[in-house]
């Protein structure tokens, strides 16, 4: 059996077909960028207050019956409370005049029953105005965020089977349109939990469309070019969606237009059926064998060249019998080594997620800003992936990860000793915490891959990536925490990639070794004490760096 990629080496690896290929797969991200972190926007809760109704008989109090309260430092109307309305308003129908007259500080306060008042400074509407989702209902604002990422946690674990067994293509495109109908039916919902139902959809369909797009890329491309899409092109599609954000969300500052606009550029992109072809790979791992031919003889003619007589035998088909001994996930406890490695890797890219997603997340929290803000933290990506893309082929993985973590940790907990005068400053370090988070979420996919061996390299990598995603569900709760100390979820990020550093300073360094094969190969490997860099450069493995979903 000749390998898959010796069969069709004669198109070429970056012929006209790979370029287009290329091109539309990395562009059929942009959306995903669009619509993962509008709720950035969609979601921002804006300076409220308790709403004091007109009445017939006398004219509102206005601001006089709001008491206020002290947030970092500074007075503000109080956001769930107001002064008993009977009263105040009794007052000034006598001819006194609250907060003036009378001192209103011993009056008794009340919840804010007849609904609250929004600031439309900055935002027209978002689902917290909408929903009200304030107050005693306060939570559920983060849990939206954590019910979209369940559905992205859910995408990412069954998309893989889903596309292993009615193809790439199929998949991508059905998720493509399953996104867009469930986030235009989320503009018309007249509950926040019909909102939450349509949400969950939408990530679920997000996360299966990226999984399947970046699949098959992986799988049509060869060489280089799979190399260039697995580790910059899919990044940077996803990447520029990112950054087209804040640019949507500074001209439409209502929430369901923001939400519709960043759900169309999805329609541009369901044509991309009829350009881009079933993975051959995949037809020859199910043993249609003459489907995969004719779409490799496809690709040659349209790269103008000559395909030969027979591109694959039927004994070509990769459909592969299972090994002697299954492994199953128990084995990632099998011995002591790998039980290690297992729980270290989940501690490291946990804290990778939930440090990424929380930084992402929370771009219209600090005090600059929100757009420019997010704008900024979508541009600091692309420098991510491409010094991601050149320290794996220079530099060994442990001192480079542990670099990473320590430098995301320092930025973050320096951002608390910033004035608020000089908040670029803030911003600054942020976006450095952000760069190293995005490059060490990315060295983790390679990482992974070279820690666990071949018989249960799929099932190590893919439990940990998992186990990591729940990061992204924790973040925005832990976003919530900047109610008890503005700067305590940078502190609980950095806190977290401290001890993740401390950690990973026990991996195994797998810079310039073989790949182990087996788990008595992984058990025997012998670890680097003080790494140097004095190896010969090191292609990078063809494995899949993927964004922060």
């Amino acid at each position: 059996m000749q390998l898959y990629e010796e069969a069709v080496g004669f198109v070429g690896e970056w012929s006209p077909f790979q370029r287009v290929s290329f091109l539309l797969l990395s562009a059929s991200l942009v959306p995903n960028g669009l619509t993962v972190f509008a709720i950035v926007f969609v979601g921002a809760s804006p300076p409220h207050h308790c709403l004091v109704p007109d009445t017939n008989h006398t004219r509102a109090p206005g601001a006089a019956a709001i008491p206020t309260e002290v947030v970092d430092g500074g007075q503000e109307l109080s956001s769930c409370s107001r002064y008993r309305l009977d009263v105040v308003r009794n007052l000034s129908a006598q001819g006194l005049v609250p907060g003036r007259d009378v001192n209103l500080t011993d009056v008794e306060q009340e919840g804010c029953l007849d609904g609250w008042s929004y600031s439309r400074d900055v935002y027209q509407s978002t689902i917290v105005s909408e929903f009200d989702l304030v107050c005693s209902d306060q939570w559920k604002q983060p849990f939206t965020s954590t019910v979209f990422f369940l559905g992205i946690l859910l995408g990412s674990t069954i998309s893989g089977q889903m596309s292993d067994r009615f193809g790439r293509k199929p998949v991508l495109i059905s998720t493509m349109v399953a996104q867009i109908i469930s986030s235009i039916i989320q503009i018309f919902s007249p509950t926040w939990t019909v909102f939450c139902i349509f949400f969950f959809i939408s990530g679920f369909s997000q996360s299966s469309n990226y999984v399947a797009a970046f699949v098959l890329g992986t799988e049509i491309l060869t060489g280089k070019a799979r190399l260039m899409f697995s580790s910059f092109g899919a990044n940077f599609g996803f990447a520029f969606g990112y950054m087209l954000l804040p640019l949507f969300a500074f001209f439409l500052k209502d929430w369901k237009f923001l939400l519709f606009a960043t759900t169309l550029p999805g329609l541009v992109f369901i044509p991309i059926w009829w350009f881009v072809p079933e993975s051959p790979r995949w037809l020859l791992s199910v043993g249609r064998v003459d489907e995969a031919e004719a779409i490799v003889r496809k690709i040659a003619k349209f790269n103008n060249v000559e395909a030969p007589q027979v591109i694959f035998s039927t004994q070509d088909s990769e459909t592969e019998t299972l090994p002697e001994k299954y492994h199953n996930i128990l084995h990632l406890l099998k011995t002591r080594n790998i039980r290690n490695t297992t729980i270290t890797v989940c501690l490291v890219w946990f804290s990778f997620r939930i440090g990424y997603y929380g930084l992402s997340l929370g771009t219209s929290q600090l005090h600059s800003d929100p757009y420019l803000s997010c704008f900024i933290s979508a541009v600091i990506e692309i420098p991510a992936y491409l010094f991601i893309w050149l320290i794996i082929r220079y530099f060994p993985r442990r001192l480079t990860l542990t670099c990473i973590l320590l430098t995301a940790a320092l930025s973050l907990y320096l951002i608390q000793l910033v004035p608020q005068s000089v908040s670029y400053i803030a911003v600054a370090l942020q976006m450095v915490g952000k760069f190293a988070l995005t490059a060490g979420a990315g060295l983790m996919y390679i990482y992974a891959v070279e820690l666990f061996p071949t018989v249960i390299r799929n099932t190590g990598t893919g439990t940990c990536s998992t186990i990591a995603r729940v990061g992204s569900c924790v973040a925005p709760f832990a976003l919530s925490l900047n109610i008890y100390y503005q700067y305590l979820p940078q502190i609980t990020f950095g806190t977290m990639c401290v001890v993740s550093a401390f950690a990973a300073f026990f991996l195994p360094e797998t810079f310039g070794k073989a790949l182990p094969q087996t788990i008595k190969e992984m058990h025997k490997r012998e670890r680097v004490k003080c790494p140097g860099i004095t190896q010969k450069e090191h292609s990078a493995p063809e494995t899949l760096i993927r964004s922060g979903l």
